[in-house]
């Protein structure tokens, strides 16, 4: 298993986010990871980079509650809403910055040279200048704690279905 596997793993089982480890015989669009029915299945002999874990957790952590369910495969076919999904987009990176931080490992772990379309340093910047995004939703949904603000999250896993 690749460095910093482990410690993503024990922090996914330690919030309790949904998920197994699994062959994946399919071909998936992130090497070693699929989203079946809510479930984050992970291949660790297929998987390349150990912040793409985070980054598909950050989808099922984000979700709709009720909705969770619907994610399997390419979260934009699963016939859910398009028009929040784009904000789920922004708030999954940036809860998957959150975890990066609370875990203990740095930002390229998360945005790693070969993600991101290219543009892995500027995220990079971005989060460290505080000049993030997505993490007003993880406010408005509660997620955040009210006291210390981002990235110190109080709940992992969504529970409020408004915006």
């Amino acid at each position: 298993m690749q460095a910093n596997t482990t410690e993503i793993l024990e922090f996914l089982q330690h919030i309790k986010l949904p998920m197994e480890l699994c062959k994946i015989e399919q071909h998936t669009f992130l090497p070693g990871l699929r989203l079946e029915k809510g479930i984050l299945q992970i291949d660790t002999q297929k998987l390349l980079y150990p912040g793409d874990i985070l980054h598909e957790a950050g989808h099922i952590a984000v979700c709709e509650p009720t909705e969770r369910h619907l994610l399997s495969d390419n979260v934009y076919q699963s016939g859910r809403n398009k028009d929040w999904m784009h904000g789920e987009e922004m708030a999954a990176i940036a809860w998957s910055v959150a975890a990066i931080e609370y875990i203990g490992l740095p930002l390229d772990v998360v945005f790693h040279p070969h993600g991101y379309k290219g543009q892995s340093q500027s995220l990079i910047n971005a989060f460290s200048n505080n000049t993030g995004f997505g993490f007003p939703l993880l406010g408005a949904w509660e997620m955040l704690d009210p006291q210390l603000g981002y990235p110190h999250m109080q709940k992992w896993l969504r529970e409020v279905s408004w915006v």
